[in-house]
């Protein structure tokens, strides 16, 4: 692995959060780190899905107030975006490598070298996800935990692969089209946010859209696409993966039962599935509330405390769209001596008889 050189530091002032962005220049190419808060905290790496940057993949998160105040209180966020998916990137040269999954998981090692990090705690979606798994299947040490949101973990079957072939051709052919839109916004969203046509939901949808209308440099969408087409398969794996680990899965996202399997591969001791209802694979911006408790009290694990008016705010405010709430995530969750030893899988759905 090479050393992390010199980065070049651009001040971001239309992002969604404050903070600055940074160009580390790795033995893979540059990768675009935009860092939050103070860098005297631990630290906590975040990487999105195809086609998303740090912005709209986890916006709907961290502009949650009482997510961004417990995460932010805690920790000190590394957004690191795919090569070429930050804001303004330009198109990557043909005659560059397109690179490989494992490539891509050593960026993310490098990176926390330049800025001297020694453990992270991750979260990623979907693809970020995957490669942040692979990260954690590599560097075991660097690794304090993860949180996944509707991961995946096998090599793409024969219909994954076929469906990101026809992604690819419609990116080269017609570039972002509006039937390339359509299904990249069903992989992130279920069909009652993406059918909705009132509501306050519908703004996501609507946000996502023209987030993907204005990207330009469409050829790296395709590069990272392609890598995860080619992608291993990481089953074998996870039992060696002792890190606590909380996986988030919407019931309605495509990766569904990838998500289901993922988890239980993995050691029951340490790994807790959080399923949420009525959300496709994008539950940082579908249903962002509805990974507030459980992150809070996966974070108690490992000694993480929200601020004290967050207790405050918990109890005089609730979001109507969140189909998470305690009354409806399983008692063994809320159980700080639980998480911090054994976390158990659990469900958002509420049962019958209550």
């Amino acid at each position: 692995m090479a050393e992390s050189s010199d980065s070049v530091s651009v001040d971001v002032d239309d992002a969604p959060f404050e903070g600055k962005e940074h160009a580390v220049k790795t033995s893979k190419g540059s990768v675009s780190v935009f860092v939050c808060g103070d860098q005297e905290k631990p630290a906590l790496i975040t990487y999105p899905d195809v086609a998303l940057n740090y912005a709209s993949c986890f916006q709907g998160l961290f502009c949650c107030p009482d997510a961004a105040s417990l995460l932010l209180h805690n920790f000190c966020i590394y957004h690191i975006d795919a090569p070429g998916h930050e804001l303004g990137a330009e198109v990557i040269s043909v005659d560059v490598p397109i690179l490989s999954v494992d490539d891509l998981a050593d960026q993310v090692v490098e990176v926390l070298d330049f800025f001297g990090l020694k453990e992270v705690l991750c979260l990623g979606v979907t693809a970020g996800a995957y490669i942040l798994t692979l990260f954690a299947v590599k560097y075991k040490e660097r690794v304090l935990g993860l949180i996944l949101v509707s991961p995946i973990c096998k090599a793409p079957s024969w219909t994954e692969w076929l469906y990101n072939k026809v992604l690819l051709n419609l990116l080269y052919f017609y570039g972002m089209c509006g039937l390339l839109k359509e299904f990249l916004l069903q992989r992130y969203f279920s069909k009652e946010i993406r059918c909705s046509m009132h509501g306050s939901e519908s703004g996501v949808v609507q946000t996502c859209w023209k987030f993907l209308d204005e990207r330009q440099s469409l050829n790296v969408i395709a590069r990272f696409l392609e890598a995860m087409n080619r992608r291993h398969d990481l089953t074998d794996s996870l039992k060696n993966l002792h890190c606590k680990t909380l996986i988030f899965v919407g019931e309605s996202s495509p990766f569904h039962a990838e998500s289901m399997f993922m988890s239980a591969k993995m050691d029951r001791k340490v790994c807790a599935l959080v399923e949420v209802q009525a959300c496709g694979s994008l539950v940082t911006e579908e249903h962002p509330y509805a990974m507030l408790i459980p992150i809070e009290f996966f974070l108690m694990g490992f000694g993480h405390y929200r601020p004290p008016h967050f207790v405050c705010s918990l109890k005089n405010e609730s979001s109507p769209t969140s189909p998470s709430s305690r009354s409806c995530i399983a008692p063994e969750l809320l159980s700080p001596e639980s998480l911090g030893i054994k976390l158990k899988p659990i469900k958002t759905r509420v049962a019958s008889e209550v």
